[in-house]
């Protein structure tokens, strides 16, 4: 019986996880990761408003792998050996039949003086004591932004920021103290969002001088400094900053041998393989994908991608061939704490839609989605 590797314990982890059992699999697999937990992303937006707790955000993935019947293996990888079909662990060796790439990816630090703000996707940590300086602070500049990868436009993670920026606004109005602080957003893209299309940019950016929020846009930043931003056109000083930087592939990618992106990642065809590889598929943030060059890095795609691999995966187990793609969208609801915008971007069209009850229709969401992963 064949043997199924899978990097990663996040959203394209786990589904590929379920995909495989719910089609038939019953062999081995093995699932290796730092922690078996899955930790839920998207609501990290609601942390500075005391609204979510690490307990509601990191899921223990014990009984979900015990009723899959999956293997874990505590571990990260190092390096992967293509032509033995190994991957190197932290204290041991682990072959693979099949293997599948859903370790995520990692943020750029080259950026002088980025210890300086708080990377809120990065985790946790950085989220919480973002938000715990923010709940300490009487008056002063909050500074939020965002930029990509140079060799890689689309490995960018820009909504979040939006998310946090809006949130902070409405979290500071409802407390009765936004007159005190100063809302500022940077970015080296002229037009940030632009994945997202014209009409959402200009909606977004219009929110921002609707709420009273300073830009600073379009100008290559230089560096970050305790309580200041230095770009080429401009610089300002800021008591707190969020800053979330470019991403690149995961490290075991480096001296992986295999077929890597420009940006970094594991170079990808429609099917999910690795490019050059017919039993190695990769998943989510750690991949680069054919598609538009709007095409995003959101648990929505990596789902979809990762629904593709296994099924592949289980064609190439009974001699077939791979057949499985994936659709390219972007789709996720902008959410300012009170109030949401549905952004929805596919081949032939895009939308924007703003309302008050699609915010609960965020929050309804994350219990719908984690439904598979927490014990009852």
């Amino acid at each position: 019986m064949s043997h199924i590797v899978i990097v990663g314990a996040g959203f394209a982890a786990c589904t590929a996880v379920k995909t495989l059992r719910k089609h038939g699999f019953s062999g081995e697999i093995s699932l290796i990761a730092p922690r078996a937990e899955l930790f839920y992303y998207p609501s990290l937006i609601w942390v500075p408003a005391g609204k979510r707790t690490y307990q509601d955000l990191a899921i223990p993935l014990h009984d979900f792998l015990q009723k899959n019947n999956v293997e874990f293996i505590q571990s990260s990888v190092s390096a992967i050996n293509a032509e033995t079909k190994t991957l190197t662990l932290e204290h041991t060796d682990v072959s693979y039949d099949m293997l599948i790439i859903a370790c995520g990816g990692r943020y750029i630090r080259k950026l002088p003086g980025i210890e300086h703000s708080h990377i809120a996707c990065n985790g946790w940590q950085e989220t919480k004591s973002f938000s715990d300086k923010l709940a300490q602070m009487n008056e002063g500049t909050v500074a939020f932004g965002f930029a990509g990868n140079p060799n890689e436009p689309s490995a960018m993670r820009g909504g979040p920021v939006f998310e946090f920026l809006f949130g902070v606004d409405t979290l500071l109005k409802q407390q009765g103290r936004r007159e005190r602080f100063n809302l500022v957003f940077f970015s080296p893209a002229p037009r940030p969002g632009q994945r997202m299309g014209d009409k959402a940019v200009d909606r977004i950016l219009g929110e921002m001088k609707k709420r009273n929020i300073k830009t600073y846009l379009g100008k290559k930043m230089l560096c970050l400094s305790e309580g200041k931003v230095e770009t080429e056109g401009a610089s300002f000083y800021a008591d707190l900053i969020m800053f979330i930087p470019g991403m690149t592939g995961p490290a075991c990618a480096v001296n992986s041998g295999l077929s890597l992106s420009e940006g970094g990642f594991f170079k990808a065809n429609e099917y999910c393989q690795v490019e050059g590889q017919k039993d190695i598929f990769v998943a989510g943030d750690a991949g680069s994908f054919p598609g538009p060059d709007w095409k995003p890095k959101q648990a929505h795609m990596a789902d979809m991608q990762a629904e593709a691999a296994a099924k592949n995966i289980l064609e190439l187990l009974q001699h077939k061939e791979v057949k499985h793609t994936f659709k390219t969208e972007l789709m996720c609801i902008v959410d300012s704490l009170d109030n949401g915008s549905l952004v929805y971007r596919g081949p032939k069209r895009g939308m924007m839609m703003k309302m008050p009850p699609l915010h609960w229709v965020k929050v309804m969401f994350e219990k719908w989605y984690l439904r598979d992963y927490i014990s009852r």
